[in-house]
């Protein structure tokens, strides 16, 4: 595989999540800056091969994308881009296997949103979701390898997101040296053309949005059988604390 750095002056950014983060408005909301291309979980069918973890319509997301993460490296983030921006929404589990070299030429983000919200919705796609289906694992080596390379992490927590979105988003525009755009606060209700073939699975709230809805409290209690991977999240969770955007 080819890891040179592009040369093409786009500014590539990966924003590394979790699911049931609000990732996918987030892309939404970088979809409506007239100078960005989104790209959906290029990594999800290299996962799935891997692993499946029970997750809904596989043979689907598995013809609809390539299985070789180096190709993916080469051809998606790394490869030809018509706009001056490409943002990747990313899941940050899909990197189980993944050269990691890539990430040197990319700007790189972590969506973190709390466990306890975050476990109440996952559980329902994911009934017996696991602290390896959360992504946050992988989340706090990548925090860690920023750290580790004198980096200052972009982190977006997801409630300092709901409750200020221009704040949050201008202050992420900034670090990753970018003009702030006021057209990324809202989007129009629908599918978008860059859905993964998942998204009838997963997507049908954020289908229904127009903007970042005020943070609400998750109204479903996490599953019994599910306490343990909060015990287990919240370490992970509350390494993020002292790096997230306000």
């Amino acid at each position: 595989m080819n890891l040179a750095p592009p040369t093409d002056g786009v500014i590539r950014v990966q924003c590394w999540s979790g699911p049931r983060n609000i990732s996918t408005a987030l892309m939404y909301s970088w979809r409506q800056r007239a100078d960005t291309t989104v790209y959906d979980e290029p990594l999800y069918a290299h996962y799935l091969t891997r692993d499946d973890r029970g997750h809904p319509g596989v043979p689907e997301i598995l013809a609809s994308q390539r299985h070789d993460p180096d190709a993916v490296i080469s051809d998606v983030i790394l490869g030809p881009c018509a706009t001056p921006v490409l943002y990747i929404k990313q899941m940050a589990h899909h990197l189980n296997g993944v050269d990691r070299r890539h990430l040197a030429h990319t700007e790189n983000i972590l969506l973190v949103r709390h466990p306890r919200d975050m476990l109440a919705s996952l559980s329902v796609q994911l009934p017996n979701c696991e602290l390896s289906d959360t992504g946050l694992v992988e989340s706090v080596e990548l925090l860690d390898a920023i750290l580790a390379e004198g980096g200052s992490p972009v982190v977006i927590e997801t409630q300092s997101l709901l409750r200020d979105p221009a704040g949050v988003l201008g202050q992420v525009c900034e670090r990753v040296g970018l003009d702030f755009d006021p057209a990324v606060l809202s989007w129009p209700a629908g599918p978008k053309p860059e859905d993964g073939v998942w998204a009838k699975h997963w997507y049908d709230n954020v289908h229904a949005s127009t903007s970042f809805a005020p943070y609400v409290p998750s109204s479903r209690d996490v599953p019994e059988k599910t306490l343990a991977v909060l015990d287990q999240a919240m370490p992970l969770f509350e390494r993020f604390a002292q790096f997230a955007i306000s």
